[in-house]
């Protein structure tokens, strides 16, 4: 291995500790149980209850591939050296004969497990069969709602709105490969007192003194750009006359009514912005099964609050209705919240509340999901309570998954000041940036021009979506142009570059891998990519079960960064014997098909050539 590489080799080495290990972690603790199990019957441990067995995988590969510390733990009830007892665990296993197993020592209390190369081999061949379907679990009868995305009509997309898009669609793409039946919902913010500072806006701004047929013709072209700065302009008035929040509820309080003229105006608020985000959904490759506002929930209410009421669940105060929570230890003391307001107008939160008796009866989930800024955690947390408070919950898991926010340097975005990122603006200046470096790149020249615009669009749109999904989604992302739309490291054009690569090299062998693959000799750097390839069942899994997409990012950057330093090191094609030829195009083959899933499930795309 040249020697400015084995730098990066030994630090995918340390970070591939990190991960969940894949299915072989399940057969290892399975093994390690039926040994204890075993020992218990014959008297060889006395301790009753076992504990939790953790397998961990150490960083010095010398020490194996897994390790546990079983030993340890035990140490205390058997009233023995966990060396000794780790001897005896480990003669147990070893008399299992696990063909998964090629090697297993006892060392320091420790019980370190060498992974069958064998093994290996064959899970690698599985992967090159299965492809697209590798690491898929059969279909269940689970269910999973997960609410996504959720802007606001009368608004640009805002770079702040992608959070919630891509992360959530990154969920419900998790969860229906591992085998669930997803609903997707885009819970859009139509209803509420800022509408009624647009229709405010409209009547006084564009429709006031106009006959009925002007008006319909102002109506039909208002764009999403001009909502938004009559928004804007509201608020600046706002500061000089703050009676015009009045107003604001007064027309809000008219669409709640059903005033003609007031729904009229919304309607072509609402039909205006859903075109603009479909059309922003098609640049993001983002599917959602079904747009529902708040508005959609509007008839529910009135049986919702009667519930509440019924149930002895809501109080007055002070003119309005409000739950009350008590001291709950998993909850804590929670604030009230509010159903209505004391002029009778209905809020966020009972909306919210309506929307869960519905997901519940409508699809009949066992998860419910909720994908949002992080700021709404505590209503979320009144929520989640309170429909368990009315008895509306029987196991269903309720989860809130508050993503951080993107800043500026010197605070957030703020729709009401004008100071926010148009995502298009950003999506634009992405694609545009990702040809400019085709264009200049050697492999770009052999594309033709509309092949370079759907590479420059995969490659620039992949590489904002990367950007956010790598970040933890409670974590925030300061705005950086140059950080966003970064094409090297660890992004998204550097991983699509690695594909792209397998894909020219398979291409050029012009060959398929037929029969079994009997090369036994692996180097440190071909045994790096199958010790970290076979992972990604398990990575999946997790990066499902914690709700946490950036783990895929880490795992397939790290296969990337693996296999570019395989590329480095040995020759492929024209390898030195023909079974190094063929493992290595198999190798080549499973390194593609575990990127483009690992992509795939993000939704970003893998382009053959780049």
């Amino acid at each position: 291995m040249p020697t400015q590489l084995r730098g990066h080799f030994y630090l995918i080495l340390i970070r591939a500790k990190c991960y969940t290990q894949g299915m072989i972690r399940e057969d290892i603790k399975e093994i390690i149980a039926k040994a204890l199990a075993d020992l218990q019957k014959t008297g060889a441990l006395t301790s009753g209850d076992l504990p939790e067995i953790k397998i961990e995988h150490p960083e010095d590969l010398r020490l194996g591939d897994y390790a546990t510390n079983i030993a340890l733990i035990l140490t205390k009830k058997e009233g023995k050296k966990a060396s000794e007892i780790a001897e005896v665990i480990a003669s147990k296993i070893k008399a299992q004969n696990a063909k998964s197993i090629e090697k297993l020592e006892a060392v320091k209390g420790f019980i370190n497990f060498f992974i069958s190369k064998n093994y290996l081999l064959r899970e690698l061949e599985t992967i090159t069969e299965e492809k697209e379907r590798y690491g898929a679990e059969k279909e269940t009868k689970k269910r999973i709602v997960v609410e996504y995305s959720s802007p606001n009509i009368a608004k640009s997309f805002g770079i702040g709105h992608l959070r919630s898009t891509v992360i959530g669609q990154a969920i419900y793409n998790l969860y229906q490969f591992l085998g669930w039946k997803c609903f997707g919902i885009n819970h859009l913010g139509d209803w509420g007192t800022p509408h009624g500072k647009i229709l405010y806006q409209i009547k006084e701004k564009k429709l006031k003194g106009k006959n009925e047929k002007e008006k319909e013709e102002i109506l039909k072209n208002l764009t999403i750009e001009e909502l938004e700065r009559l928004y804007v302009d509201f608020h600046k008035d706002l500061a000089a006359n703050p009676k015009l929040q009045d107003r604001a509820r007064e027309w809000f309080k008219k669409l709640e009514q059903g005033d003609r003229e007031a729904k009229e105006i919304w309607e072509y608020t609402k039909t205006i912005s859903l075109r603009e985000f479909e059309r922003l959904y098609d640049l993001l490759d983002v599917r959602i099964d079904s747009v529902w506002g708040e508005s959609f929930y509007e008839n529910m209410l009135k049986d919702v609050v009667e519930e509440t009421k019924k149930k002895g669940i809501a109080k007055e105060s002070q003119g309005a209705l409000i739950i009350e929570y008590s001291e709950n230890p998993d909850t804590g003391k929670l604030p009230p919240a509010m159903l209505v307001k004391s002029d009778g107008a209905t809020t966020y939160f009972t909306r919210d509340l309506a929307a869960v008796r519905y997901r519940i009866r409508e699809f009949k989930p066992d998860i419910l999901v909720y994908e949002t800024g992080v700021e709404q955690t505590l209503h979320f947390r009144q929520v989640f309570e309170a429909a368990r408070m009315l008895g509306w919950v029987s196991g269903e898991k309720f989860v809130h998954v508050g993503h951080g926010l993107y800043r500026f340097e010197h605070g957030k975005f703020s729709t009401r000041s004008g100071e926010t990122i148009h995502l298009e603006e950003v999506l634009r200046e992405a694609i545009l940036r990702a040809r400019k470096i085709i264009d200049a790149s050697e492999t770009g020249r052999g594309l033709s021009e509309e092949e370079k615009e759907d590479v420059a669009r995969a490659v620039g749109i992949g590489g904002v979506k990367y950007n956010d999904l790598s970040h933890n989604p409670s974590s925030d992302i300061i705005f950086d142009w140059d950080k966003i739309l970064n094409l090297k490291g660890n992004s998204a054009p550097y991983i699509q570059y690695t594909y792209a690569r397998c894909a020219s090299v398979l291409k050029k062998a012009g060959e398929k891998n037929n029969g079994e693959i009997k090369y036994k000799d692996f180097s440190l750097e071909e045994l790096l990519i199958l010790r970290l390839i076979v992972r990604f069942p398990e990575v999946a899994r997790e990066a499902a079960e914690t709700f946490s997409p950036n783990l895929l990012c880490n795992f397939v950057f790290d296969l990337a960064q693996a296999y570019n330093l395989f590329y480095a090191s040995h020759r492929i094609g024209d390898a030195e014997n023909n079974e190094a030829k063929k493992f290595r195009l198999l190798l080549t083959q499973g390194v593609a098909h575990v990127i483009k899933n690992c992509l795939g499930l993000l939704s970003i795309k893998t382009p053959e050539r780049l």
